[in-house]
């Protein structure tokens, strides 16, 4: 099974923290979409006949998509692509792009899941970040689309300047209110080149508290699992049947293919990126070429690759897996390195398999670089 992943590279305005790529310049809309379903075409042999399980819109903002364009692409794939009979289709959407009159051309299109960028139902946040909606239309585009929509996640980030620790848990208990039965919780990052890193750099906003941030993500996963949440992996939390499908095959290392500008595909042993450019992406598929760099994965890379995943997951990472796939000289480089943060409680063996703690789970990341192999041997 495999996935695959849309980037709809338009968005109303730039959020300060964003790094993806998008523009506010919608001038070139018809055409780039003309282009994904050109692409989609022409990489329709690179999945090895794989059938398609999950459709992802994501970007960018999918919701400034019309429904006939929505429709368009998914005819696009199912026309180049076998897909099973009930695939998990999601539309990332902002709340103020949620009327009802959008939510129910959404559902007429074939989109089962919603992915909602909230990101916080306090103003003060959501005015510096630069999100294009308010606290008001975030619970009032929950309304609407829980009516609409059983299959819902939405995103909210903690760390955030001058968020505390009693305002963060009236943000959860905002979220569980509307019974949602996915969410996806990120702590704010501030990135390179960024609009957020400038103006922290000139003492506009307070720098990201790291501390601050842990605390967070520790109040984050006792508040969702007394509401039967499953802390799946280490930014998502889902209701029993309601894990994310697109994102726990990228995590277990399923094949998926990356349609637009700047999307990345994986078919197991080589990873490929398009150009992360609207115009030159439109301007190569039109001379009839893919706008795409490859690369050929070392054993080593799919080592430190499947580390780097499975540490954030509930599934962890298997002792079996590694030497079936890598050999035993990487069982034992791996048991090396892990030994120093089992002493520390930071990870742990169940069953041959190795996870974090609930103490090592917000240091998952620096742990799994710890544990990358540097040198093919």
């Amino acid at each position: 099974m495999s996935g695959i992943y849309i980037h709809i590279p338009f968005c109303k305005q730039a959020c300060f923290y964003c790094d993806f790529h998008f523009s506010t310049s919608l001038k070139k809309k018809d055409e780039l979409i003309k282009n994904l379903i050109y692409e989609i075409e022409l990489r329709k042999n690179e999945l090895n006949n794989e059938i398609i399980e999950t459709i992802y819109f994501g970007g960018g903002t999918p919701s400034l998509l019309t429904q006939s364009e929505i429709v368009a692409i998914i005819q696009a794939i199912y026309k180049n692509h076998t897909v099973v009979a009930t695939p998990e289709i999601t539309l990332e959407a902002n709340p103020d792009d949620l009327n009802e009159e959008k939510l129910q051309e959404i559902e007429a299109s074939g989109i089962n899941r919603l992915s909602i960028g909230i990101q916080s139902f306090l103003d003060q946040d959501l005015k510096m970040m630069n999100r294009t909606h308010n606290a008001q239309e975030s619970k009032a585009c929950l309304e609407l689309a829980t009516r609409y929509f059983e299959n819902i996640s939405l995103d909210l980030i903690y760390g955030i300047p001058g968020l505390s620790n009693r305002l963060w848990k009236q943000n959860i208990q905002t979220a569980l209110s509307f019974n949602i039965p996915h969410i996806s919780s990120y702590a704010l990052t501030v990135e390179p080149k960024t609009a957020l890193e400038s103006f922290i750099k000139k003492g506009i906003i307070e720098d990201v508290d790291d501390q601050k941030a842990q605390e967070q993500f520790h109040i984050l996963i006792d508040e969702l699992t007394k509401y039967d949440y499953i802390h799946y992996e280490l930014s998502n939390f889902g209701k029993k049947g309601f894990f994310s499908k697109n994102n726990s095959s990228y995590w277990q290392g399923k094949m998926y293919l990356g349609i637009g500008p700047s999307a990345h595909s994986f078919d197991g042993k080589q990873r490929s990126w398009n150009v992360k450019n609207n115009l030159k992406y439109i301007n190569a598929l039109h001379n009839n070429q893919l706008p795409i760099e490859r690369e050929i994965l070392s054993k080593t890379d799919r080592y430190n690759e499947y580390i780097m995943t499975g540490l954030r997951t509930i599934w962890g990472v298997s002792y079996k897996e590694v030497e079936q796939k890598f050999g035993k000289n990487y069982v034992n480089y791996l048991q090396q390195q892990a030994e120093k943060y089992i002493l520390e409680h930071l990870l742990y063996i169940d069953d041959g398999i190795l996870r974090t703690t609930q103490k090592g789970k917000f240091f998952s990341d620096g742990i799994a670089s710890d544990l990358f192999k540097l040198n093919l041997t």
